[in-house]
């Protein structure tokens, strides 16, 4: 790939263009909004003058409701030898795309399973692909060409490929996220009207639930929109737990002891499940999640404390699996809470209380 035109300059599109630019590929850049295709050429991702002729690949980064219509216009301008989209939902383009009658060997849907809480080409960031799963949907008629284009921009973005059918792209990706982020909203909603008193209380448990209701709305009216059978559908068995989970909270306040010990297995049961799911969530390198000990430190909120602690676990000889800070409300201070192999806890906590670091149990 020496060419490639990115149509929509936001998140996506624009991290997408800062890894090709990266690796040698000529950027060209284009948006329904002149002004944040200027800023991504800013960034370094690329001109946002017009290609001269049709370039190599056409990368469509446009909300799922404009994919179709931007492709269409594309296609049929003769932008591009090759095209795709990045839309978060495959289904419903395509099949807009076959009513309006265009060839479509020359196109293939894909989805970067990549994101962050915030929009637009001054979020993006030429890595955020790095180690994600990119789903590829080929079909029986895609050409190889453009496969193999696709497959070439997933490699420079540093990606890991994944083939899906598309409709099964579509019921998974509201599995593991279209439906997470609105079950996500609806308790972030709780702390809407919260007494100042409850919600001085959060913690890491309740940050880690609402991190995503963070996201814009708009974007996510585009995609759900796109999508809302098979969510819908998911919140329907979300709500039938909801449903059972309430009759066993309400069969704990009873006064009736066989009662309350049939709420309390049905809650037992609901946790359970919950443990069950939550494994098979993949780990480091999309392997099985292992579990892993933690070895947790008090810091000062200063610079280059997470450093010192990093280095000193090097020292070690320990190598760090995961990190998580929990914020002490009110406090210049936080937990560093460090995940370790088991047969590491011992060693980390030595050296690190060695080094003069207040280690909590």
């Amino acid at each position: 790939m020496r060419t490639a035109l990115v149509i929509g300059t936001g998140l996506i599109g624009t991290s997408a263009a800062l890894a090709l630019v990266q690796r040698g590929v000529k950027v060209h850049l284009a948006d329904r909004d002149p002004e944040q295709a200027r800023t991504a050429a800013a960034l370094g991702a690329g001109t946002d003058e017009a290609p001269d002729g049709p370039v190599d690949l056409a990368i469509v980064a446009a909300p799922p409701a404009h994919v179709a219509a931007t492709l269409a216009d594309a296609m049929r301008r003769g932008l591009a030898r090759g095209y795709l989209d990045v839309a978060s939902v495959k289904g419903g383009p395509r099949r807009e795309l076959e009513e309006l009658g265009l060839d479509l060997t020359a196109y293939i849907g894909t989805h970067p399973m990549a994101g962050r809480e915030k929009s637009g080409p001054l979020a993006a960031s030429e890595d955020l692909f790095e180690g994600r799963p990119w789903v590829l949907t080929p079909t029986r008629g895609t050409d190889t060409e453009v496969l193999n284009a696709a497959l070439e921009l997933v490699s420079h973005c540093r990606a890991v490929p994944v083939v899906m059918e598309a409709d099964a792209h579509d019921r998974a990706v509201a599995l593991v996220s279209h439906m997470p982020h609105l079950v996500s909203s609806m308790v972030a909603a709780r702390l809407e009207h919260a007494e100042d008193a409850a919600v001085r209380l959060c913690g890491g448990g309740i940050r880690d639930v609402t991190r995503i209701a963070g996201s814009d709305p708009r974007m996510w009216i585009d995609i759900l929109s796109a999508n809302p059978g098979p969510v819908a559908d998911l919140l329907l068995e979300v709500a039938a737990d909801l449903e059972s989970t309430v009759q066993a909270l309400r069969a704990l306040q009873s006064a009736d002891e066989d009662k309350r010990r049939e709420g309390a297995t049905g809650i037992e049961k609901v946790l359970r499940r919950g443990n069950a799911g939550q494994i098979r969530v993949p780990g480091k390198h999309g392997t099985a999640a292992r579990a892993y000990e933690v070895v947790a430190v008090l810091i000062d909120d200063q610079p280059g404390q997470l450093a010192r602690i990093f280095a000193d676990a090097g020292l070690a000889g320990v190598n760090i699996e995961d990190v998580r800070i929990e914020h002490a409300t009110g406090r210049q201070a936080g937990l560093v809470q460090l995940m370790v192999e088991p047969s590491a806890v011992p060693v980390l906590a030595a050296a690190l209380r060695e080094r003069g670091w207040a280690i909590r149990q």
